[in-house]
């Protein structure tokens, strides 16, 4: 599955999320990551998230596609942090 994690958290937990994000997906800008996820992991992330955040006080969203063909991706300006399907 492909799948598009965007968070807005605390300060206190920004470090935190990121870095347990980047275990799993690649870092596309800041508060932005985007990748292929087996459906395994992709559950392992919703979990892990809910570890780490406040509910009450933190937010993510996760756009989840069947695979990147489904999404269109368009970037407007200079791209950061490329994409690439290749591994």
């Amino acid at each position: 599955m492909y799948v598009i994690v965007v968070y807005d958290v605390n300060v206190k937990r920004v470090a935190k999320v990121c870095k347990f994000l980047r275990r799993y997906l690649p870092h596309i800008q800041n508060s932005v990551f985007e990748g292929d996820l087996p459906e395994s992991k992709l559950e392992a992330v919703r979990v892990g998230l809910r570890k780490i955040m406040e509910e009450d006080e933190d937010s993510a969203l996760m756009w989840v596609f069947r695979d990147d063909h489904y999404a269109d991706r368009q970037v407007i300006g200079v791209e950061k942090k490329p994409v690439s399907n290749f591994l």
